[in-house]
């Protein structure tokens, strides 16, 4: 990533002279909105209410270089993992969120039950049964139950996820896998950098806050470090990538997705977005493509802490 530092903020909407530019203003520090990223009446009620904004999220990744299909991944992962194995395992998919994961393992795979979990009603109604409406924190599972247990990008939305982790290890049989993902804290710095610049235009200031980041309250390098408290041995998968877009509107939709978190931007979402977007039109009618680091991975566990003790 080629980091260049962002002009002042009296100066014109002007990005810095490369397409992919640095981390910039703002991007110091912890995420805003840390805490009401992981308010169950935000989740429920706002962010996943419905799966528009999710799909806005994940729809960014269209232009992603190289195209990591992560629900093949993890199809892959776990076929070579029961590969040879008697008896049809169960897989809960904890976060299930709008069901990409569920519905490839239901499709593409030979296990005996996939269970979508999610605390939002909403985000499980269209996921086809067996669904369950649960707290990570709080799987309603007895020890053992499961072969598998899914925790993709989800983990951070947990008020405690050290608290989910362990959950995922208790309803986890003793030759079982988790595979859980998560994104880098330096993820996506150049949307922070463009978020910062054009908060700090609408605010009048020289350094504006930080775009709302999950992946702060979970970060992929504290990952690994979390799941071995519980697991007898973890297994770190890089899945870094770019992503280069042409026009403004994927990213301003990205960027509008976290609407559920305005009160904790610091600044007008709106007046911001309208902001981004000029920024975003000058920097395309100098460059053409704004570019964007992706680091992101997956971890798969396995021995689950206590197993031996069931």
């Amino acid at each position: 990533m080629n980091e260049r530092p962002l002009p002042d903020a009296g100066a014109g909407p002007d990005l810095g002279t490369h397409p992919s530019f640095g981390s910039g203003p703002g991007s110091a520090g912890s995420a805003a909105g840390a805490d009401s990223l992981a308010d169950r009446r935000t989740l429920v009620e706002h962010a996943y209410s419905g799966a528009a904004a999710l799909r806005s999220r994940q729809a960014l990744y269209t232009w992603a270089r190289p195209a990591h299909d992560l629900p093949s991944i993890v199809l892959d992962l776990l076929q070579t993992r029961f590969s040879g194995r008697t008896g049809d395992p169960v897989i809960l998919d904890v976060g299930a969120g709008n069901g990409g994961y569920t519905e490839r393992l239901r499709t593409g795979g030979r296990f005996g039950r996939v269970v979508a979990l999610d605390l939002s009603p909403s985000m499980l109604a269209e996921v086809p049964s067996p669904t369950v409406t649960a707290d990570a924190a709080r799987l309603p599972f007895a020890n053992g139950a499961a072969d598998a247990v899914l925790a993709m990008h989800m983990l951070y939305h947990v008020p405690d996820p050290e608290e989910a982790v362990a959950e995922l290890a208790r309803v986890l049989a003793a030759d079982g896998v988790a595979v859980v993902s998560t994104n880098h804290s330096a993820d996506k710095q150049e949307l922070d950098a463009l978020w910062s610049r054009a908060a700090a235009r609408v605010l009048g200031v020289a350094e504006g806050p930080r775009r709302v980041a999950a992946s702060a309250r979970f970060p992929l390098e504290a990952a690994g470090e979390s799941l071995g408290r519980h697991f007898g041995a973890v297994c770190a998968i890089p899945i870094p990538s770019v992503i280069e877009v042409r026009d403004p509107e994927p990213i301003i939709a990205h960027l509008a997705s976290y609407e559920a978190w305005a009160h904790d931007m610091g600044a007008p979402l709106q007046e911001t977005l309208k902001c981004v977007r000029e920024l975003l039109l000058d920097h395309f009618s100098r460059w053409g493509v704004f570019t964007i680091t992706v680091r992101s991975g997956v971890l798969v566990a396995t021995e689950p802490a206590g197993s031996s003790c069931r």
